[in-house]
């Protein structure tokens, strides 16, 4: 077996394993291979297993097939030692690394040429320590380990649950017992064994003689950390070699005199490493879904290649992706924003971003010396989560060492809480918060990734932590009152039968009357909850921003073109994640995996705030939204997954307009999903200039059949998109009667599928086929198919460069049509004898009315401010040229019938008209319409 493995930048390449008789030579007088043989095969199954948020959110990977090291840096015990850093940017700015070290030479000797037995590597949060020792443990079960022939891991958090005496022999078996028979002889033979205890910080040891006691015996029974003590002394199987994982805070638990290497993981310093993750990441075969073609990879090379040019310009996002946690996390919200098609309930930002953090803190105490044992992302959400909430409040993202001291320890009372902070900063600072690398604010900290900003500020609020002094005295009261109350109550009891003192009843009753009333104030603390989500959700001043889904791919891609000086002051920073976010952590889904966080969130309290917020919402939702606004409100409605909440939202929306909103697969996805929860019907979406092609119909199917009027113009829909429109046409529930396909490129056969689902459809009544390049053949196809139709009114052949021939087909067939009235017929290439072939048409006399030009014989049309103001909506996308020759030509035949009539009231009317096509020509010749 072989594999390629990347480490600091450099590719190195793995020989074939030595054979397994001569790696277990030593083994065959001890204990059976077979034995060890099993003993891989188990542990490569166990630690090959990925979290279930790799099969979740996107493609997973092997481990053991192409893997990017994080950098290791050989450290010291000084350096370790010395007094901690405060925040200051000099401190938390990364040093070059020279002495850059392999996970394969860890074990080799140090520099006085003694043989290192035990190392400690150490790292903060999220750089990487847990998948090293993964990949550490694959690669032995696969050979490319050949140093040790055992390797024997344990988990600290495991080893810290149990206190009961053990001894290391029935640990061992206990956990892995295809090593029975290998047990025995451990300490008895030179067999080369590795013990690997992972995530020390949640250990208490004690090496002192008087706290932990010697033991050489490995079937002696003591407790867990008494192993790992004298195990770590060397006092207990001395020949076998170990490595600590741990957070730099615990590292000063083990004494120097019994580390032999201190090395420090220092995840992805180099871009090109990150390079290499995200390559590897989003260039695997499953990344754009099971339905993958050739143009998905494509997007997957084009993600690449942006996400490596932002990368290189020496972005903010390379300073986040230093940790490869942080990596998983921009690959992940790339997929649900690229390749996503449906969206499952499990499939939301705010799920994402929370299962990113159960990732990295799931089950994590800040501190287990602690006796508040207060979880890590507890004191994350009361702390930096505060932080958040104020950067938001005041539209600020960069914060100075004074807004991060004031915010850290400003209510620091005791030695507990000062300890705590120390700890957070050691181990937690870094993963949240990162040196600005734009110009001019070196000096400051931004949140490593913007939106983590926001979601922190929205657990703040939501968890109730923004409280104000009266609040939390009044908390911890009533807390303290509920819980003695009982008590209380039994001891009037007793003494109301012996003293006769008529007020103790009535001091009792006062006594549960606080905890009533408290609960009355917490109700309208969650009021607050709800209005803070509102006033957020639907600010004016953020109306007319991008969505919100594409202001994140922006902060991941970059944004091409000029970038803003440094000395500009930027006054447009948008927090429309916030309230999202907020909604996001109350499903139930998200309140579950916080829960395991140690961030309550109770069934109670959720059901309060979406109870108190659903009258606002509603009610500003109905008084119209611009597109984006309205597409980040669908949004929010899928994060917050309420179904009967939402329904009650969308039943109040009968217009949909998302027109010029970028309607990527995931917000069609979105838009099904949250239009699915009702069934009623639609009076209008408008889709117009959407970037929609084939697949985005057939998500918005559903929906689309509810529609009565339905605009799809501007969206490059083929033919392979009339095949779809034609069978949403001639489904038994479609309700489509207005559809306007304007500016799409059709084409001969896209006419062909509609037409044939205009003699099937019994909804239809107005059909758009502006500027469709029909030509004569589409016209006439079109044509052919309208006899079989008894319910089409109006229809729009405008600008399809129509001959005579084809205009008249079809306003002779249109003649005989029982309810067609009106075609639409200017900007085609029809003659003088064919225009006025058209102009002898009566709608008494002839049933139908054909719209060509701006007037009708000595008069002027009817229709002509129409057709004035199709031609200025669409002249961006028209040519130019050719309009300005209609125009032109238009202009010849208005002021030829003017000259024609004596009546002086309709001169002036030609001349009204006449002065709006010159003013449309001068604007035109001159660019500025």
């Amino acid at each position: 077996r072989c594999s390629v493995r990347y480490q600091g930048g450099s590719q190195e390449h793995s020989v074939q394993p030595r054979s397994s008789g001569h790696g277990l030579s030593q083994l065959r007088n001890v204990a059976s291979p077979d034995a060890i043989k099993k003993h891989q095969k188990s542990l490569s199954a166990w630690f090959s297993h990925q979290p279930n948020e790799e099969r979740q959110f996107g493609p997973s990977f092997s481990l053991d097939a192409v893997h990017v090291d994080p950098v290791i840096r050989e450290s010291s015990l000084e350096e370790i030692l010395k007094p901690s850093p405060d925040l200051t940017i000099q401190n938390q700015l990364q040093q070059p690394f020279s002495q850059v070290i392999s996970l394969q030479n860890l074990f080799d000797v140090d520099a006085c040429g003694r043989q290192v037995k035990n190392v400690v590597l150490y790292g903060t949060v999220g750089t990487g320590k847990s998948t090293l020792i993964k990949k550490m443990v694959v690669d032995w079960c696969h050979g490319l380990l050949p140093r040790f022939e055992l390797v024997i891991p344990f988990s600290c958090e495991d080893l810290s649950h149990s206190h009961a005496p053990i001894s290391l022999q029935r640990l061992i078996t206990k956990k892995y017992q295809h090593l029975r028979d290998v047990v025995p002889m451990l300490g008895t033979s030179n067999l080369k064994v590795l013990f690997i205890l992972n995530g020390l910080e949640r250990l208490n040891l004690d090496f002192r003689l008087a706290g932990t006691e010697l033991c050489c015996d490995p079937s002696e029974p003591v407790p867990p950390s008494a192993i790992v003590v004298n195990l770590l002394r060397k006092y207990l199987l001395p020949e076998a070699s170990i490595i600590v994982t741990t957070r730099p805070s615990a590292v000063r638990r083990i004494p120097g005199k019994y580390v032999g290497r201190y090395a420090e993981i220092c995840g992805f310093s180099d871009t090109n490493l990150q390079k290499m993750y995200f390559q590897m990441r989003l260039s695997q075969p499953g990344c754009s879904g099971e339905n993958s073609v050739s143009s998905s990879s494509g997007e997957q090379e084009n993600l690449v290649e942006m996400l490596s040019r932002n990368l290189e310009r020496h972005n903010q996002i390379a300073a986040a992706c230093f940790l490869p946690s942080y990596c998983w996390l921009v690959c992940t919200t790339l997929h649900f924003l690229y390749f996503t098609r449906t969206v499952p309930p499990s499939q939301t930002l705010t799920g994402i971003y929370t299962s990113f953090l159960r990732l990295n803190f799931s089950g994590e105490v800040l501190d287990s010396t602690d006796p508040t044992n207060i979880s890590m992302m507890k004191y994350v959400a009361k702390m930096v989560g505060k932080l958040a909430y104020e950067g938001v409040m005041s539209r600020k993202t960069t914060f100075s060492e004074e807004d991060l001291q004031q915010c850290f320890e400003v209510e620091m009372k005791t030695e507990s809480e000062l300890n705590l902070l120390e700890v957070f900063r050691s181990d937690v600072f870094r993963f949240f918060l990162t040196p600005c690398v734009q110009p001019g604010k070196e000096h400051t900290f931004v949140f490593t990734i913007p939106a983590m900003q926001e979601y922190l500020a929205a657990l703040y609020v939501v968890l109730g932590e923004k409280k104000t002094l009266t609040q939390r005295v009044g908390k911890e009261l009533s807390e303290v009152i509920g819980r003695v109350s009982e008590d209380v109550a039994i001891v009037v009891s007793i003494i109301s039968k012996v003293l006769p003192l008529r007020f103790l009843p009535v001091l009792f009753n006062l006594l549960k009357i606080f905890p009533r009333y408290f609960s009355r104030l917490s109700s309208k603390d969650r009021d607050a909850i709800a209005h803070t989500m509102a006033e957020e959700m639907f600010k004016e001043e953020d109306y007319y921003n991008d969505d919100v889904l594409d202001q994140i791919n922006s902060s991941i891609l970059g944004v091409e073109g000029p970038v803003h000086h440094p000395d500009e002051s930027r006054d447009d920073e948008v927090f429309e994640l916030f309230p999202i976010f907020m909604g996001g952590i109350l499903s139930r889904r998200n309140r579950a995996i916080l829960e395991q966080l140690g961030c309550s969130i109770k069934n109670l309290a959720a059901f309060e705030i979406a109870k108190a917020m659903k009258k606002t919402f509603i009610r500003k939702s109905r008084k119209g939204l611009p597109p984006s606004e309205l597409m980040d409100y669908l949004f929010f409605l899928h994060e917050f997954q309420n179904e009967r909440f939402t329904a009650e939202a969308i039943r109040s929306l009968r217009t949909v307009n998302l027109s010029s909103v970028r309607m990527t697969p995931l917000k069609c996805s979105v838009l099904a999903s949250v239009m699915g929860t009702t069934c009623h019907e639609v009076e209008e979406l408008n889709l117009t200039s959407c970037n929609l092609d084939t697949s985005s119909l057939r998500i918005l199917f559903p929906v689309l059949l509810r529609c009565k009027a339905l605009h799809l113009q501007l969206n490059s829909l083929g033919s392979d998109a009339c095949k779809e429109i034609r069978d949403l046409l001639l489904h038994d529930k479609c309700v489509v009667s207005n559809l306007r396909l304007g500016n799409n490129p059709v084409g001969e056969q896209g006419a062909q599928y509609l037409a044939e689902a205009l003699a099937g459809n019994r909804s239809l009544t107005h059909l758009s086929l502006l500027h469709t390049t029909l030509g004569d053949r589409g016209a006439e196809i079109i044509a052919q198919h309208l006899a079989k139709n008894q319910h089409l009114q109006e229809l729009n052949l405008g600008y399809n460069s129509l001959t005579d021939t084809a205009a008249l087909h079809v306003v002779e067939v249109a003649k005989k049509h029982a309810t067609l009235d009106k075609v639409h017929l200017y900007f085609n290439d029809i003659s003088e004898d064919g225009k006025w072939a058209l102009h002898s048409l009566r709608m008494d006399r002839d049933g139908v009315r054909a719209l060509v030009f701006l007037t009708a014989g000595t008069d002027v049309s009817d229709y002509w401010s129409n057709i004035l103001n199709v031609v200025q909506r669409n002249l961006p996308f028209w040519d130019r040229e050719r309009v300005r020759q209609h125009l032109v030509l238009i202009l010849q035949d208005l002021e030829s019938s003017r000259r024609q009539t004596a009546n002086p009231w309709r001169k002036a009317k030609f001349l009204r008209v006449e002065s709006e096509v010159k003013k449309m020509l001068g604007k035109l010749q001159h660019g500025t319409l």
